[in-house]
């Protein structure tokens, strides 16, 4: 046995199957958990983990109340299958939600939310939910259609009604959060809470307040930002270039009389749901601006910097409204005092591209999309603290949390449980190896289906399909992922290792060769 699969067997042995805390929690006090989650929030974006861009205190105050994981990921970089994962904790090819295009989530299959309920705990999701069909096994659910809207969102209820709120969509689903935790719950039962953002997702439209927000600050550009994908066809070939494909009406607000773009009508529907004033605001904030851009008229790297700029700017915006919301979420547990008694986890769905390659986006296995920033304020016993460097997964929540509650964790999830991290204890033989498959193409932004496998040290990807290409990664020398080693002399062995680990995978989750949901049809 080679030394990659020693740690994944771990998933098939159960060897290091973590002990229920029932035993040492009072039998009428067991855990909340309030489990935060957004939409393409990158770990660059939050200081906790990068000091670079921008402020995060809020989020940073769950990161020093317990532990910061430096190694999670996810097993899909993108939305719905991200969080079809999430829920089952299993791999695309188990829950079998493939992309956001052609798929409807099965809501009759199980899922850690339905387990909890079953086992006396009250469940409520409120926010986004980008599963297709509606949420089914929650006591209380109110969710956004599709990507939901920033500004006076609809919402859909338990009553199947489509509801317009007023106001920005983050303070929304805060207040509605707070709301159920406050008076819509029982209070005698533990209780499991959802918070889905739409933020920080496309096209980063900030709450009025914080327009004016980060326009005296200049992002450092990416080392990489002009990368020329040397020796990395698929990457050559996607369409999410900050500088070629980045909308400069829809992304950027640079609407303006007889100007147009391909997603214009797009971002009419909407700027065109504010309120008159917020409206106004908005558009005089913009006026100048817009005024400039077409008059500069710039060409090549002075427009791709510019739109860099601008860019970065509104996703720091709609991160300040983000991590406020998080502040007052973590200031109502504490002012119940149940933040002693109460599991918060905070992540997103999958990491996005500030500028690296050259990007936008997601859906890469390349590290920053495949990661995610997971952080948790661990309640009282729960020792560890600090970071946490283990491998772990998206697929890995369900089980964590199902443990955490003393539940059984099923036999056919493919995720493991954390909770022997998040009790400062070091398995010996924890994973050494992270599994990831992508099935989106063709669809917006072209990126090629692809999977593969991360070790720590190692990377290998094969791009599949309409492509026949690998690459492989020595994270510890290029970290940036600049240069695909695969087929250079001298990586026959580390190869011929992760194939094997690769493969290995691939049988646990019984995810064989023929891929995805030209399987299933089979």
């Amino acid at each position: 046995m080679n030394k990659l699969q020693t740690g994944w067997l771990y998933t098939l042995t159960g060897a290091v199957s973590a002990v229920s805390l029932a035993a040492c929690m009072p039998a009428s006090k067991p855990y909340n958990i309030v489990y935060i989650m957004t939409d393409d929030h990158t770990a660059q974006m939050m200081s906790c983990y990068d000091n670079r861009y921008i402020e995060t205190p809020n989020l940073d105050r769950i990161a020093n109340g317990g532990v910061r994981f430096v190694n999670s990921f996810v097993a899909n970089s993108l939305s719905g299958p991200s969080r079809a994962c999430m829920f089952t904790g299993k791999h695309t090819c188990g829950n079998k939600f493939y992309d956001n295009t052609t798929c409807v989530f099965d809501g009759s299959q199980q899922t850690f939310p339905k387990i909890l309920r079953e086992n006396g705990y009250q469940t409520a999701v409120i926010g986004k939910w980008h599963l297709e069909s509606l949420p089914t096994g929650f006591d209380y659910w109110e969710v956004v259609p599709g990507q939901g809207d920033y500004f006076n969102p609809d919402f859909i209820t338990m009553n199947n009604d489509t509801v317009v709120r007023k106001g920005y969509i983050t303070n929304l689903i805060t207040d509605m959060s707070i709301d159920w935790m406050e008076n819509r719950r029982n209070k005698e039962k533990p209780f499991c809470l959802f918070i889905h953002h739409k933020a920080i997702h496309r096209n980063w439209l900030p709450e009025i307040k914080n327009l004016a927000l980060y326009e005296d600050k200049t992002f450092p550009l990416p080392d990489n930002f002009y990368d020329d994908y040397k020796g990395r066809p698929a990457a050559a070939s996607q369409e999410m270039s900050i500088f070629k494909d980045m909308d400069l009406i829809y992304d950027l607000k640079m609407l303006k009389e007889g100007k147009d773009s391909p997603l214009k009508e797009r971002y009419l529907s909407y700027i065109e749901r504010m309120d008159a004033d917020d409206r106004k605001a908005f558009d005089t904030f913009y006026a100048p601006i817009i005024e400039d851009f077409y008059k500069r008229d710039l060409k090549g790297k002075e427009l791709a910097e510019w739109k860099y700029q601008r860019y970065m700017r509104d996703y720091a915006k709609v991160v300040k409204s983000l991590d406020d919301n998080v502040g007052r979420v973590l200031d109502y547990l504490k002012e119940k005092d149940m933040l002693d008694n109460t599991l918060v986890v905070y992540t997103s769905d999958q990491g996005f591209y500030m500028g690296e390659h050259g990007w936008f986006d997601k859906r890469f296995m390349y590290e920053e999309s495949m990661h995610t920033p997971l952080i948790m304020h661990l309640p009282k016993g729960l020792d560890a603290r600090g970071d946490i460097t283990d491998l772990v997964q998206n697929i890995d929540y369900g089980p964590t949390i199902l443990d955490l509650a003393g539940i059984s964790l099923p036999e056919d999830m493919h995720g493991i449980s954390m909770l022997p991290l998040l009790k400062g204890e070091h398995p010996v033989n924890w994973r050494k190896a992270l599994y990831y498959h992508f099935y989106e193409y063709p669809a917006e932004h072209m990126v090629k289906r692809h999977y593969g496998v991360r070790t720590e040290r190692y990377k290998l990807i094969h791009f599949y399909n309409d492509i026949d290409v690998w690459e492989l990664y020595d994270l510890k020398n290029d970290p940036a992922e600049m240069y695909n080693i695969y087929g250079q002399p001298g990586t026959e062995e580390v190869t011929a290792e992760l194939k094997t680990t690769l493969l290995d995978l691939q049988q646990q989750y019984n995810d064989p060769v023929r891929f995805g949901p030209e399987r299933d049809k089979e």
